[in-house]
């Protein structure tokens, strides 16, 4: 899909927004009056599972453990027994049995004898997590990402029984006490994710998974995926269990709690309490990836209060991954004003999932219009000049390249250029042809060093070819220490006059610390600009 960008403007558009002042450098001067203080901050973090990233924190504990695993998945020796040892051959009779009952037969028929034949005579390590192929499939990784932690229509979660989640309903501290919780939760516990559908068993959320977009697997394995999932995510189950009980037993749960205590249960408490004190000076604020559950607690609470919650018009709730744009109530206080823009109406096949941008124009106090965006862009950063383009084109089609825009948005730029990411400077010196500025100035050269995350994941996550070892936390090619992050401005409208990030929620960036940490919940930094107005 990426091939068909950048799109052509409507017919007839005027040209995108060409640059009507003169340029002019940061500089880090008192805010002036009238400027406009923005931040922009993807605040999605963790993904449910507490040990996903390595965490910065002076804990003997917590670093024994992660380095025991580390050490287990690497070296194995003769820790790596068979998948029989630790998913037994009677586990998966049972499990047989319930597939028999609720999927069809020949199809269960076919994932045992892929049991009987493979799956049951791989090594626990190189045999099946590490295992690239597999991995490529998605067996195992797909049922946890649509298991592991269920959002209720009713505001509750409900958890798989497993490592790499907060389940907090039973001791998970030897392989029967998990076996017993797990069948329970996917067989029998009936989960409603939409408050206008009826609940149902948690394993019918299941989806095929397709050749089309998978190639690794063969026909068989696509015919009978469903079966296939529940096998494979119960077996990648079962071996995380045996190893945290094997390298730990006494320890990792308590440290998972912990970790969930501030990572997960206390996340979105946290995310306000930064935006509520930290950023209260902020006139718009720009957030990424928020869950529907937070967005509606917010409007409810101080920050509702003062700052109007401007949400996506189209947004997805499986995904549940949506942008805002928070405007200050004070700053524009006529919320009549505030209009939802559709910038990718007059394009096809866009490369934006529903949720990932949202846009609104508003008027200030004065009268003065804004338009106002906020987007999330997709993993390797393909989609963010295309729709960067898509928007001011819009904009300059249906009469609005005249209001002063402003632009907040987790680009997922890169330091250094590659085949297949969109790199961060050659972003930069293209949003500058189109008249634009970021919070590197107007400039098409930038410091691609100046980073806003830096995070690895750990060995505890069902895809270890993204796995970092922790002495290689800044050299893999895997640790995610970027400049992705931008507050794009027209700057014929508004002038740089500084900029800030921040990972520690107290507006203060630690260079060499990773993130998210126990007091900083997310795994991008907070980017602010103050803007001087620019009178034309």
């Amino acid at each position: 899909r990426a091939s068909r960008w950048p799109p052509r403007p409507p017919a007839g558009a005027p040209a995108a927004l060409a640059s009507l002042a003169a340029t002019a450098a940061p500089v880090a001067v008192a805010e002036p009056a009238g400027a406009l203080v923005v931040a922009t901050w993807n605040v999605a973090a963790i993904n449910n599972n507490p040990f996903e990233y390595w965490i910065t924190r002076d804990d003997g504990a917590y670093n024994s453990l992660m380095a025991d695993v580390q050490a287990f998945v690497d070296a194995p020796g003769d820790r790596d027994v068979a998948v029989a040892e630790v998913f037994t051959d009677d586990m998966f009779a049972e499990l047989e049995q319930i597939l028999r009952v609720v999927f069809e037969a020949t199809h269960v028929e076919a994932v045992a004898s892929i049991w009987k034949d493979d799956l049951r005579k791989r090594t626990i390590v190189d045999g099946f997590l590490k295992d690239e192929t597999l991995g490529k499939k998605r067996l195992a990784s797909m049922p946890d990402r649509v298991t592991n932690t269920i959002l209720q229509a009713d505001g509750s979660a409900a958890m798989r029984p497993a490592v790499i989640n907060c389940y907090p309903n039973a001791d998970l501290g030897s392989a029967a006490s998990w076996w017993k919780a797990w069948k329970s939760f996917m067989f029998t516990t009936k989960v409603a994710k939409n408050a206008d559908e009826p609940a149902k068993p948690v394993y019918q959320l299941l989806l095929p998974i397709k050749r089309s977009k998978y190639p690794a697997l063969t026909e068989a394995e696509e015919a009978a995926s469903l079966p296939l999932q529940m096998v494979a995510g119960a077996v990648f189950d079962a071996i995380l269990v045996h190893m945290m009980n094997s390298v730990a037993p006494e320890t990792w749960q308590p440290l998972r709690q912990e970790l969930c205590s501030a990572l997960n249960a206390g996340k979105g408490a946290r995310t306000s309490e930064i935006l509520e004190k930290t950023y209260a000076d902020a006139d718009v604020l720009f957030l990424q990836e928020t869950a529907s559950a937070f967005a509606a607690s917010i409007k409810k609470g101080a920050l509702g209060e003062a700052y109007h919650v401007v949400t996506p018009a189209a947004a997805d709730p499986k995904r549940d991954q949506n942008s805002l744009v928070l405007l200050s109530k004070a700053r524009f206080p006529d919320a009549s004003s505030i209009k939802h823009i559709d910038a990718l109406k007059d394009l096809e096949d866009a490369p934006v999932a529903p949720g990932d941008l949202v846009v609104a124009s508003a008027n200030d106090a004065a009268g003065a219009p804004h338009v106002f965006a906020s987007f999330h862009g997709d993993t390797n950063g393909l989609a963010t000049l295309p729709v960067t383009d898509a928007l001011l084109a819009h904009l300059a089609a249906h009469g609005l390249g005249d209001h002063k825009l402003v632009f907040g948005l987790d680009a997922n730029t890169y330091a250094v250029p590659r085949d297949g990411y969109q790199a961060a400077a050659p972003y930069q010196a293209h949003i500058v042809e189109k008249g634009l500025a970021s919070q590197y100035g107007d400039a098409p050269d930038i410091d691609v060093k100046r980073f806003s995350t830096f995070n690895a994941r750990t060995y505890l996550q069902p895809q270890l070819n993204k796995a970092v070892a922790f002495a290689d936390r800044y050299t893999d090619i895997n640790v995610d220490r970027n400049p992705k992050d931008f507050v794009l401005f027209t700057k014929r409208d508004f002038q740089l006059v500084s900029t800030n990030r921040d990972n520690t929620g107290g507006k203060k960036y630690v260079d060499d610390m990773m993130f998210p940490t126990l007091k900083f919940p997310s795994d991008h930094a907070v980017t602010s600009a103050t803007l001087r107005l620019v009178h034309r």
